[in-house]
């Protein structure tokens, strides 16, 4: 049974993890609470002692929920849609199941960490080359598989964790000027979603802890 207090999220406006868990905290209609983690000021407070008490790899997001404290997106996502009413995150069938899970670790797991702010601040001047090779060469595989997936959205018709990672990924390819018209599929799909409230309401423009300059 979900517990009465709201979650608490631990996060950065510009953090793909952290919008991940926005996305899926919107779409479930679960009210929840920020608590602004600046991953640049200070050398990043995330970094911090009293931080590594709530997550110790020192990343965002922390999710405080039902008693426990959760870190890594896709867990937290699946724990909210576990726990929480509304629609499914991930479908009741076990094929296209696998397809969701599939395409939110090839983003997860192997794009989104190759440029993530700590692995780009070790790249220095390559740190545009870096970013750009390495969502080039995420997004030609992800491509044919959304080809094979999609209808609507990354599986079939119904939003799932697919859509919810797909979403922030497309907007850091956008940030590190990444060809978006050699993958139609892609940028069809994000077209789709960026219209959705959940998407919208979550999106890195209009959060507490956005800069004024940055606001949309």
């Amino acid at each position: 049974m979900a517990s009465q207090t709201k979650p608490v999220l631990h996060g950065y406006f510009r953090s793909s993890c952290s919008w991940r868990v926005r996305i899926a905290f919107a779409l479930k209609g679960v009210e929840f609470d920020q608590v602004p983690v600046n991953l640049i000021k200070d050398g990043g407070l995330q970094l911090t002692e009293q931080y590594k008490t709530l997550n110790p790899m020192q990343q965002v997001p922390a999710v405080e929920i039902d008693g426990i404290t959760l870190s890594q997106s896709l867990a937290v996502i699946q724990y909210i849609d576990e726990t929480r009413p509304g629609p499914r995150l991930l479908p009741a069938d076990p094929k296209k199941r696998a397809q969701v899970r599939m395409i939110s670790d090839l983003i997860a797991s192997g794009i989104q960490p190759l440029q993530n702010l700590y692995v780009i601040q070790k790249m220095g001047a390559e740190k545009m080359q870096w970013a750009q090779h390495f969502i080039d060469r995420g997004f030609r595989a992800l491509e044919p598989i959304l080809k094979e997936t999609s209808g609507t959205y990354c599986v079939d018709d119904e939003i799932s964790m697919a859509d919810i990672c797909l979403v922030p990924q497309v907007y850091n390819a956008e940030r590190f000027k990444v060809d978006l018209e050699k993958y139609p599929t892609i940028k069809r799909l994000n077209q789709t979603l960026r219209e959705i409230e959940a998407f919208r309401v979550s999106h890195p423009s209009c959060q507490p802890d956005t800069p004024e300059e940055l606001r949309g």
